[in-house]
């Protein structure tokens, strides 16, 4: 897992004892250390105990975290004692950073509540609180009001902040390669690159007929297509794959290699239904699931807001994510569902991967023109779901998480396939249809979805909607 770095202030007040600010201080110093968090604070030198306290200690801390802007991706506000109010807010905005903000606040011990050692932060926390709200800087509460840094909440609540930080920083600045026509059929994942463009997510376009030019010139016997054939077979069983088809996949992966390459994708939706497949005889899948395994994530038939999606859900887990069809109903059980896909999943999700085609595309195309679909089936894990979704009609970015679970419950079909349950899936299907969202959802092999709806609805100010 990548270090993440944040900038952090520890609040003072003058008619509070100083030496609390000292004590955690030396604390989060070995707290951050031991999360491989990094962290960039005030010297005990610069201000007084290394504390914000005055305008001139909030300009000096401002100064600090913009000379570290590169690199910080959230703000730590932490409140040994009541803190001023103003000294906290007045850094935030004096720096500039725009980056999400943590606040934090030490509980008093009931036997430490004389003038020496009483700290107020219970109190302290709910007037900068309504400072940042004054100064219009939206900021994340632990679970807790007041915490100890050493409990067991807290490390989680930072952590999580820590998701939040990537998985906003990381949208800010996606780039997303858009590849191929979105087919005529699915109007379900139209979207808007202009909205995207808006906040700061670039689509990058290229014609399939390109990439598909591209991948014929290259020679069978060429030293590449044999080092990605061989990647390949690493990757997964191949079954019944012939050689031939083999090598096409080959060829279209590395020319979808260097497309990213050269255009410093973080993702990529490629048209698929049915052009790859009469124009160039074979699946893509399988590029598709090494690239998400990989943390490229990769979305079929031109779904941008899909791999959006799927690129959220990695910032926010650092694991794989997949994209899925709330497919099917599982028998008579109304809080569970069918997932499938032709066959395009990361292999964190499918321990039996295997080469295979796709039978119901082989239907129109000629089942000989899929391979290159996976099969698999994903068993028992955590479930976090969502989707990401432009609104046309009304200008504006949406979404929905929720989570559930992966369940080993008898399923006899192919392609890439699980079986979900969903607290409440009956509800989640209304607002699903109602809400105009996509029949594709994303799926990750965790617990985020209030790290997610934090991130986007919080400090992306998307309309977002959490499943319970």
């Amino acid at each position: 897992m990548n270090n993440i770095t944040i900038g952090v202030i520890f609040g003072n007040r003058d008619f509070f004892p100083d030496h609390l600010v000292e004590d955690a201080r030396k604390e989060f110093i070995s707290l951050l250390s031991k999360l491989n968090i990094d962290a960039v604070m005030p010297g005990a030198a610069d201000t007084k105990l290394g504390g914000v306290e005055t305008f001139r200690d909030a300009q000096k801390c401002a100064e600090l975290f913009k000379n570290n802007r590169e690199s910080i991706q959230g703000i730590l506000v932490v409140l040994p004692n009541f803190g001023d109010e103003k000294g906290v807010s007045d850094t935030i905005r004096l720096s500039d950073l725009n980056v999400p903000v943590f606040v934090m606040a030490y509980p008093d011990d009931m036997d430490k509540m004389d003038v020496a050692r009483r700290r107020d932060a219970f109190c302290g926390k709910i007037s900068v609180c309504n400072n940042l709200y004054q100064y219009g800087i939206p900021f994340t509460l632990t679970e807790k009001h007041v915490v100890n840094p050493h409990n067991e909440s807290f490390k989680q609540d930072l952590l999580d902040f820590t998701a939040v930080c990537r998985v906003v920083n990381g949208i800010k600045k996606v780039r997303i390669g858009a590849i191929g026509a979105r087919p005529s059929a699915f109007n379900t994942v139209r979207y808007s690159e202009k909205i995207l463009e808006r906040h700061g997510i670039s689509v990058v376009t290229a014609d399939l007929s390109e990439i598909l030019g591209q991948a014929e010139k290259i020679a069978s016997g060429d030293a590449k297509v044999k080092d990605t054939i061989h990647k390949i077979k690493e990757y997964a069983k191949t079954g019944l794959t012939t050689r031939e088809s083999l090598e096409k996949i080959a060829k279209l992966d590395i020319v979808l290699s260097d497309f990213m390459e050269e255009h410093a994708l973080d993702a990529t939706a490629i048209q698929c239904w049915t052009s790859i497949q009469q124009n160039y005889g074979c699946n893509v899948c399988t590029s598709m699931s090494m690239m998400s395994e990989n943390m490229l994530p990769s979305a079929c038939e031109v779904d941008v807001t899909g791999t959006l999606t799927m690129y959220a859900m990695q910032l926010a887990s650092q694991t794989p994510s997949a994209l899925v069809d709330w497919n099917n109903n599982y028998a008579d059980d109304e809080e569970k569902c069918v997932l499938f896909h032709c066959g395009n999943w990361a292999k964190s999700f499918l321990p039996d991967v295997t080469i295979s085609t796709a039978p119901i595309l082989g239907t129109v195309v000629g089942e000989e023109n899929t391979s290159g679909a996976l099969e698999g089936r994903t068993p028992a894990s955590p479930l976090t779901f969502g989707r990401l979704s432009t609104d046309d009609n009304k200008g504006i970015i949406k979404a929905y998480f929720g989570e559930g679970e992966l369940t080993d419950d008898e399923l006899n079909t192919f392609g890439t396939r699980a079986v979900a349950h969903v607290p409440n899936l009956q509800e989640l299907m209304q607002f699903v249809c109602k809400n105009g969202f996509e029949h594709h959802v994303v799926m990750n092999a965790s617990k985020t979805a209030r790290i997610l709806h934090e991130a986007v609805g919080n400090y992306l100010g998307w309309d977002v909607h959490l499943h319970k």
